[in-house]
């Protein structure tokens, strides 16, 4: 399968750089130019994989970032060289599924590129229906449903949901979660997983759902 990746990087060397990477390696790119009609082409062009700058003309990454949830659940890659903590948490919580720093060598941006594509997309394929006091988690759906109330996961969430169903009354380390999410651990900030958990554990109490997910200090987490 040729995936379709569509690069929103206001510096044209940075993203000709990675277009011509990518290409390389059979990826169909897309390099944003007119950043007033970038959901105009997200519409159009229909990426599998959005890479996403924060530092960008009209508005910002966490704007768009922000704009293409409300429309799909693309997986978003932010590539900044704003990488203090702050912006990492932000990336993640309006959306993001991923951060990477400039500058980055070409070939740990396209390990990236392929751990997301492969979490996302093979992941789909497992479709099926996890249970664990009273709450139901719909693979297919990325839905989670309790006590007649219901709500959507991110990709991230819903593997992480996944994963502690899948060993549901087993400490799972933190470890172990990374290389689930991101099959390496090598590139990858602990508060990002830190962000995603958090963010997932606020989600599930917004319908009831409180305290499932345990943490284990020093250990990991448990539902």
């Amino acid at each position: 399968m040729m995936y379709k990746i569509l690069i929103i990087e206001d510096d044209a060397i940075i993203a000709k750089s990675i277009a011509s990477y990518l290409e390389k390696w059979s990826f169909q790119v897309k390099i944003v130019e007119q950043f007033n009609q970038i959901m105009d082409e997200i519409v159009s062009f229909s990426p599998d994989l959005v890479l996403l700058d924060i530092h960008l003309p009209y508005y910002d990454g966490y704007y768009f970032c922000e704009e293409i949830r409300r429309v799909s659940k693309v997986p978003i890659l932010f590539i900044s060289s704003a990488s203090d903590e702050m912006n990492i948490v932000m990336a993640i919580n309006v959306g993001g599924d991923d951060f990477i720093q400039k500058p980055f060598k070409l070939m740990v941006l396209k390990a990236k590129i392929d751990a997301l594509l492969r979490r996302v997309y093979d992941f789909q394929l497992n479709q099926t229906i996890l249970m664990h006091k009273e709450v139901y988690f719909d693979t297919s759906k990325d839905s989670v449903s309790y006590c007649h109330q219901s709500l959507e996961l991110t990709k991230n969430e819903a593997r992480i949901l996944y994963y502690l169903l899948d060993h549901k009354e087993t400490i799972v380390t933190r470890d172990e979660l990374m290389r689930f999410l991101w099959e390496t651990e090598q590139f990858v900030d602990e508060n990002t997983l830190s962000v995603n958990v958090n963010r997932l554990r606020s989600k599930l109490g917004s319908i009831g759902i409180v305290d499932f997910i345990q943490t284990k200090k020093g250990r990991g987490y448990m539902v």
